[in-house]
């Protein structure tokens, strides 16, 4: 009986395209979540989840509503959103939160007016504000394949820059780090792992993606090679149990995954207080 209960919704290609696509999201955003925690920004990727809006809305309007080619705009957007962002919140007379506070509503605004000049908006675009994992075409799952393997590539390459910069920025500096330039990049990492999440779990849940995960690990080791192996453990895991909920629950897919997160994370927080005692 439980084999044939897991079985059942495998049977569909496009519960298979989901479930590799929401382990592989899952997956990248865990990695890259760890220094967005770390590092406290997870203003950063929510804000960022959200200036992409107007970059699908116009995309939209050129390509007449093609969902896959909405992928290049979303990621466009994001690069730029984030390298915005990283340049005003260079600048002494303004800080971080700040930048990220007028770029956010900025790009928000310009999105919500963009939507509500076409009906159609509310009704073609709802899968990117709240996620459509069971939609991902093959398309896109290459789309995720291929850019969440640029991220976790260069993640590898960049581990012991990022590790510094994240734990001793002023350590980075002495070793004449290019900071300004792992900055950008690391910014440029978050960006398109938000536009390649974009379709799982949509702009409205997108940093929970990005922080609950990377939380979890953090409340249960120090370390972080060991924090980013059971982030995305958590992420991956998330994935398949929330689209299990899903099918069976018909319940919307991105809010079962990250549904699904929380739990874990209140489960950690709990076990953390009573060791603690």
């Amino acid at each position: 009986m439980f084999i044939n209960w897991l079985m059942e919704p495998l049977q569909y290609e496009f519960m298979q395209r989901g479930m590799i696509a929401a382990v592989l999201v899952g997956i990248v955003c865990a990695v890259i979540g760890t220094y967005v925690v770390l590092r406290g920004m997870a203003f950063f990727g929510d804000a960022l989840a959200h200036t992409i809006l107007p970059g699908i809305a116009i995309g939209y309007l050129i390509t007449g509503g093609a969902r896959d080619t909405l992928f290049w705009w979303a990621l466009g957007t994001a690069v730029i959103a984030s390298l915005g962002i990283g340049a005003i919140s260079k600048q002494a007379e303004i800080k971080e939160d700040t930048a990220i506070g007028i770029i956010f509503a900025g790009m928000f605004a310009l999105g919500i007016a963009l939507i509500s000049t076409v009906r159609s908006y509310a009704v073609d675009l709802s899968h990117f504000l709240f996620g459509d994992v069971l939609g991902v075409s093959t398309q896109s799952l290459w789309l995720i394949i291929v850019f969440g393997a640029i991220v976790l590539l260069t993640i590898a390459a960049f581990y012991k820059e990022f590790l510094t910069l994240s734990f001793d920025p002023i350590l980075a500096a002495t070793l004449r780090m290019p900071v300004n330039l792992l900055n950008n990049l690391l910014l440029s990492l978050i960006a398109v792992t938000v536009a390649v999440s974009l379709q799982t779990v949509g702009v409205a849940l997108m940093v929970a993606m990005l922080v609950t995960p990377a939380a979890t690990a953090s409340l249960l080791t120090q370390r972080l090679p060991k924090m980013m192996m059971l982030s995305a453990f958590f992420a991956a895991l998330s994935g398949v149990i929330g689209l299990y909920l899903s099918y069976y629950l018909s319940i919307a897919s991105g809010a079962a995954i990250v549904l699904t997160a929380t739990v874990f994370f209140l489960f950690a927080f709990l076990w953390k207080r009573m060791k603690s005692v």
